[in-house]
């Protein structure tokens, strides 16, 4: 299948909000920055609009998303901000243009689902990584690992050693994103073959009981089964439903636990998730996971 292609100074960014309403002021620091990256940018009909907490009702979401895939001016799309409605339009999107002449799609937490649709079904990379809401508060790496991923450069990250690590060299295709949505996806057609590949998973704000049920049920549907690496980004926010009573593991100690069985390598701590150090990864691309004095994350 044919990729994206890198973008060159002059090429237009579209920045769409296919869950959450936003507003153009919430998204003028990520217009600004692509500007200055020598893009134009085009706002859809999404931004600004509202329907109750989406960013439209499902039908302007929809078209909004399936207007910009098919422009070929567009040479890219930001996704503005996640929460929740983009499992909403997937199956009434058609993407025959889409694959003629695809485009990097760019975003990360509910956009999970369309990441996940487009490596399952059609196996086409995407970009998880920093979205429209989030240039005022996230680091300059981030928000030059999403330059780099655009303009066609190789990522290439290197990490401080966790205790929690299970050293080794794992190479496949990447493939993830939050788990919630992982595990809403399973079982439908968006739902991931991991078989061979590296799988990155983050969260944010569940609570930790909720967390070891979703693992357990990847790991009972076998996403863990014939996995070539294991990547494990930020989790942030994670609760006790009852402080007096709490489950009695961190979350990087519940993943952990039920990992323990397998052989394949484990990186925790990388950064990527809902936090300001939210670096890009290509999923869809190959990537080299290896250990030694730091731990080795390279694009192939």
């Amino acid at each position: 299948m044919k990729s994206p292609e890198a973008l060159k100074a002059g090429d237009k960014v579209g920045i769409v909000s296919t869950a959450r309403k936003i507003s153009h002021r919430e998204i003028h620091a990520a217009v600004e920055t692509l500007r200055g990256w020598d893009l134009q940018v085009e706002a859809g009909s999404t931004i600004g609009a509202a329907h109750f907490q989406f960013a439209g009702d499902d039908e302007l979401r929809r078209q909004d998303l399936q207007r910009m895939l098919d422009d070929e001016s567009i040479q890219a799309i930001l996704f503005a901000r996640g929460g929740y409605g983009t499992v909403r339009i997937i199956d009434e999107i058609d993407w025959r243009g889409f694959l003629k002449h695809p485009k990097w799609l760019c975003g990360f937490s509910d956009i999970t689902v369309i990441h996940s649709h487009l490596l399952s079904v059609y196996h086409v990379p995407a970009i998880h990584s920093i979205m429209g809401i989030s240039f005022p508060s996230a680091t300059p790496e981030s928000v030059q690992s999403l330059h780099d991923c655009l303009f066609g450069k190789k990522l290439h990250y290197s990490l401080p050693v966790h205790l929690l690590n299970r050293p080794g060299e794992a190479s496949g295709i990447l493939c993830g994103g939050n788990v919630s949505l992982l595990h809403s996806l399973l079982g439908s057609v968006s739902d991931i073959d991991s078989s061979d590949c590296i799988l990155f998973i983050e969260e944010v704000d569940e609570h930790l009981y909720h967390l070891d049920r979703m693992i357990m049920a990847l790991k009972r549907a076998g996403k863990f089964e014939n996995l070539s690496g294991l990547v494990i980004g930020h989790f942030t926010d994670m609760k006790n439903k009852d402080e007096s009573n709490p489950f009695g593991q961190s979350a990087y100690e519940i993943i952990a636990g039920h990992v323990s069985e397998y052989e394949f390598p484990v990186c925790f701590g990388f950064p990527a998730g809902h936090e300001a150090d939210n670096r890009a990864l290509v999923f869809g691309a190959e990537w080299k996971l290896s250990f030694s004095e730091r731990v080795d994350f390279v694009q192939r």
